[in-house]
């Protein structure tokens, strides 16, 4: 009776997902398993047994993988934590007739990795009744056999062991034969001799029995012609035969002669062969030729699939006389598979933060040949941070070797090769994609450490004043920039009532209008800010400065403007060319060339008399003075900035050339408005007006006679003053363009009361000044000129040099 042959049993894998460490449990769980179970039935609670918490089996992902085409044997319920059957167990199809039937798992459990090792043991079920090759067995014995003759017949067979095997046999009662039953056959013994004129055919009927519970049978008739001649079965060589067959043996290879004799001559000692039991898979592979017992090769002989074959090998002769033996082959292997790799678990992507040495997969290769053959070695070739780190037989761990940066390198392929240690050697390939998980490990960078703009004052508000851009190479959220300005201040006010910054685009914009008067420059910090979880951010300095444009005119300080108090210079007669006259004083509130103040006189009573200085507006006597000189002198004076457009403002200078007041004529008379385009027409009315109050001003100058002798009389309404220079405070006393010099102050009064008349004059930088301590005095009969009914004592101040 011919076994089905098995290699080695293929361990049947169940792995689950890998996340941190890999803890290695030492001691396997074994659990038997009865063959035929339904499906879903209990195998053994893998919670309760490992200790673990329900609770904690979801999360740690718990689950079994088959390689390969294999079935899927057993599953694990997450809830109960039960591992049950998911598929039909058939012990003989899985281990044939080996004794014992061991199901190797690999149970894995994630967070962290746990790898344990399940035993499943098959046990056999009395699921197969004992089966004959042929439902009739025919049998020629002669009616000359002795007693004691043995006549072989084929064993049943039956595919369960053990004690579900075949364990006995029964003959149906007869007169003449019993049976004889022995570890290796089954044999008939004649017990009474045979008489053909008695009975010609016997009918046997033979039942195998198994041991199971309960119990199966096999039966087979045995039909019997008693012949009159006699007659010899025939003999092998050999009761078992053993041959040697490598494997991927070609077909038509030979691989072993069987050879049976009969000792009868004639059609009786003819001898044919036959296979008697053989399994269905095997029935395809050998041939036996029916003459010469020759055994060949006729389908696939893969080590892998069968290692060993056993058969028995039937010989029978012409009177239909048998006999057995077994033939038993082994087969040895090649190295015909390459080794296969199974990727067991991958944490993908990875966060790009994990440390050093953290698994992220599972590997597990397989070379379904034996001894070297089979012995495999694992690497990756590429300059990559990533090692195999060999766990427990065939599996091997994915770690980092180095820190990960998703910014430098966001993928990876990986190419495992497996090499097994046959001749020749064979190897197999896997990549394996790895993607980096973006964590938000980089705040964003701005391209400048800090940003400079500019803006022209009087600006509208809304404009774009300057754009910042930062950059953060992480991914997706964390990589997008908000752009938002720091809580701050811009001289007491908030800074966002001055600049407003796009979330999106960083560009800033003005709020407001600048005045250049009011500040020159501020600055504020802009922060940049990505979306990540917890957010990361940095700040930019961004100066904003502030041009001049020129949108002041110049200030004139002195003289003051007209409407204010009425003032007037004296130069003396005596006065040199080049002497110091006056000072016009004129500032100018832009900056820069803007404030830059020329000046020039666009009007004079005489223009060859008085010059002024370009940037200094010093009033200065081209020449001496002469007696023909007009004693009144009218100057208009231009005040110019080098803005553009330029603005310019306008006074009007009043001097007297005398040297004494008393012979000035009343000084409001002198006063007129040269921006009046109507000089001409108040003229005329001033000469009507005196016509018309000739007879009154008569009057009054001899009521004014009168009170002089009582009580001292203003010679004017007031004092003329000529005030200090006087400098707003915003101004600033810049040399050289226009601007009140600090050099100079002038302090001018006239008063009642003296009969003589002081007067001193400044001493310039200028040589051609008059000396400061020249005083002009006058007596009282010198002013019976035009103002000889005046007695006026005029005291006039120091122009100091201060």
């Amino acid at each position: 009776m011919g076994d089905k042959g098995f290699s080695a049993l293929r361990p049947v894998f169940c792995l689950a997902s890998f996340i941190v460490a890999l803890h290695l449990v030492n001691g396997d769980l074994s659990y038997s398993v009865p063959e035929e179970m339904k499906r879903g039935s209990v195998i053994g609670n893998i919670a309760k047994d490992l200790g673990l918490d329900l609770r904690t089996l979801s999360f740690r992902r718990v689950r079994v993988d088959f390689e390969g085409t294999q079935k899927r044997y057993c599953d694990i319920n997450l809830s109960t934590g039960d591992l049950i059957t998911s598929e039909r167990i058939d012990r003989e199809s899985l281990c044939g007739k080996k004794p014992s039937c061991v199901v190797k798992v690999d149970l894995v459990l994630e967070n962290p990795l746990e790898l344990h090792r399940l035993s499943l043991h098959i046990q056999d079920v009395n699921d197969n009744s004992p089966k004959f090759k042929k439902h009739l067995i025919e049998m020629e014995i002669s009616e000359s056999a002795d007693k004691g003759n043995r006549f072989s017949i084929e064993e049943a067979h039956d595919a369960d062991i053990g004690q579900n095997a075949v364990q006995r046999y029964n003959l149906q009662k007869n007169d003449n034969f019993i049976l004889a039953v022995d570890s290796n056959k089954v044999e008939l013994v004649l017990e009474n001799t045979l008489d053909r004129e008695k009975q010609r055919e016997i009918n046997l009927l033979l039942t195998a029995l198994d041991g199971g519970s309960p119990q199966r049978s096999g039966t087979v008739v045995i039909h019997v012609t008693v012949l009159d001649a006699n007659d010899n079965a025939p003999v092998f060589s050999q009761a078992v035969y053993k041959a040697s067959l490598p494997e991927n043996s070609p077909p038509d290879t030979i691989v072993i002669n069987v050879s049976a004799t009969d000792a009868d001559e004639g059609v009786n000692g003819d001898v044919t062969y036959d296979f008697g039991h053989i399994s269905d898979d095997d029935v395809n592979v050998f041939s036996i030729d029916h003459k010469t017992g020759e055994i060949r090769v006729t389908g696939v002989i893969d080590f892998e699939e069968s290692s060993s074959f056993e058969m028995r090998v039937e010989a029978k002769d012409g009177l239909g006389l048998t006999s057995y033996s077994k033939v038993m082959i082994d087969v040895t292997d090649k190295n015909d598979n390459a080794p296969v790799i199974y990727l067991k678990s991958l944490m993908n992507p990875i966060p790009e933060n994990v440390s050093p040495g953290t698994e992220v997969g599972i590997i597990n290769v397989q070379d379904r040949d034996s001894e070297t053959n089979g012995q495999v070695r694992c690497l990756i070739q590429q300059n990559v941070p990533f090692k195999l780190v060999p766990s427990i037989k065939n599996y091997y761990s994915l770690v980092t070797t180095g820190q990960l940066d998703r910014e430098l390198v966001s993928d990876y392929n990986i190419t495992i090769t497996a090499t097994d240690e046959g001749s020749p050697p064979l190897s197999s390939s896997k990549t394996v994609q790895l993607s980096v998980a973006d964590i938000n490990d980089n705040p964003p960078v701005f391209e400048e450490q800090s940003y400079s703009a500019y803006v022209t004052e009087n600006n509208k508000p809304g404009s774009t004043l300057c754009s910042v851009t930062a950059r953060d190479p992480d991914w997706r959220q964390n990589g997008t920039v908000i752009y938002s300005l720091l809580a701050g201040e811009v001289n007491g006010a908030p800074v966002s009532s001055y600049l407003s910054v796009n979330g999106d685009t960083g560009v800033i914009h003005t709020v407001r209008s600048f005045d250049y008067e009011q500040f020159r420059s501020f600055k504020v910090h802009v922060m940049a800010r990505d979306n990540g979880s917890p957010p990361l951010s940095s700040n930019v300095t961004v100066s904003v400065f502030i041009s001049d444009v020129n949108d002041n005119s110049p200030q004139i300080l002195y003289p003051a403007p007209e409407g204010n108090s009425f003032m007037t210079e004296l130069v003396p007669k005596a006065a040199h060319g080049g002497s110091l006259v006056s000072k016009v004083i004129a500032v100018d509130a832009d900056s820069g060339q803007n404030a830059w103040l020329s000046y020039q006189i666009v009007k004079s009573t005489d223009p060859g008399l008085f010059t002024i200085g370009v940037h200094s507006g010093e009033i200065r006597t081209q020449r001496d003075i002469s007696e023909s000189d007009s004693m009144k002198q009218n100057l208009i004076v231009s005040v110019k900035d080098n803005g553009q457009p330029s603005l310019s403002a306008t006074c009007s200078m009043y001097l007297l050339i005398s040297d004494n007041l008393a012979e000035v004529p009343e000084l409001k008379d002198i006063s007129y408005d040269e921006k009046n385009s109507k000089l001409t027409s108040y003229l005329i009315i001033a000469l009507v007006s005196v016509s018309t109050f000739f007879l009154t001003f008569i009057i009054i100058i001899l009521g004014v006679r009168f009170c002089r002798r009582r009580k001292p009389r203003l010679l004017f309404d007031g004092a003329v003053a000529i005030p200090s220079a006087y400098l707003p405070p915003n101004y600033a006393d810049v040399d050289g363009t226009g601007t009140l010099r600090s050099a100079y102050n002038y302090d001018a009064y006239l008063t009642t009361g003296s009969r003589t008349s002081d007067f001193k004059f400044v001493t310039s930088y200028n040589d051609n000044t008059l000396p400061a301590d020249q005083t002009l005095r006058k007596s009282p009969s010198d002013f019976n000129d035009p103002f000889e009914e005046l007695e006026t004592s005029v005291e006039v101040g120091n122009i100091q040099n201060t």
